[in-house]
């Protein structure tokens, strides 16, 4: 599961057992070679999925661990990039690696939760974030995520398709997350990262109440499910530039 340059299964116990914050700092510097992160399939999925939306002018990684969504943003930003994490650990780890010429990248130790920004971004990404996020968190981080944006910004985030129900890969994050919530009341602090917590048509419809205009963009190369939908999209939520009138939610893109 881990290549030998990864955490061994100590250092991840030892992680587990530590906060959100706490455990990811311990991890960063083996955190590249952990399949937590970002496949480079999937950002370049992203980042071809956002240039005909363009163009954007500064964009922000949410949560942006070791800067795998910052490059994204590279290509498609034309201004400057930031990337906010609240592990200072992932963000010493972020600052160190190499990065090819683009737009200035500034990083930020913060809680997505209370964003230290105005309305002064056009573009917003996260990826593999929101399983640390609890669903009654999800109003309170998109109220953040608009309120950073300019009118006509877009927040931008890829989500797999859940396994079929009965499937091993089903089975699998179903024991992950019991094991989490086991862990999480006997020991504190607790560790919050669940794997199905995070549910389109919820989070959909979160979006639409925190302002949003949602679109669902599929991502071709991963193919589809076999009742035909795809097994990963591409979540587009914008800012109006003008207040919505009410009715908006989760919506196909727009045809051409």
């Amino acid at each position: 599961m881990f290549s030998p340059e990864g955490p061994s299964l100590r250092e991840l116990a030892v992680q587990a057992l530590s906060s959100v914050e706490r455990g990811y700092d311990l991890l960063a510097p083996k955190f590249d070679h952990t399949p937590y992160r970002t496949p480079e399939s999937v950002l370049d999925a992203v980042a071809a999925a956002l240039a005909p939306l363009g163009p954007f002018g500064a964009g922000l990684d949410l949560c942006c661990g070791t800067g795998a969504g910052v490059d994204v943003l590279a290509r498609v930003c034309r201004d400057g990039v930031t990337g906010l994490d609240f592990s200072a650990g992932m963000l010493a780890v972020a600052r160190e690696r190499t990065r090819p010429p683009g737009p200035a990248v500034s990083w930020v130790r913060a809680d997505a939760r209370a964003l230290p920004f105005g309305p002064v971004f056009d573009l917003t990404v996260s990826f593999g974030a929101f399983g640390h996020f609890l669903p009654r968190e999800l109003p309170g981080l998109f109220a953040q995520v608009y309120s950073v944006l300019r009118p006509g910004g877009c927040f931008a985030f890829p989500v797999v398709a859940p396994p079929r129900p009965g499937s091993a890969g089903y089975w699998a994050l179903l024991g992950f997350d019991a094991a989490m919530r086991v862990r999480n009341a006997l020991w504190r602090p607790p560790f919050v990262m669940y794997y199905r917590t995070f549910r389109l048509g919820h989070v959909g419809r979160e979006l639409a109440r925190a302002g949003f205009r949602v679109e669902l963009h599929a991502l071709p190369g991963f193919g589809r499910r076999p009742d035909g939908s795809p097994r990963v999209r591409l979540v587009v939520a914008r800012r109006p530039a003008r207040a919505l009138s009410g009715g908006d939610g989760l919506r196909p893109p727009p045809a051409g």
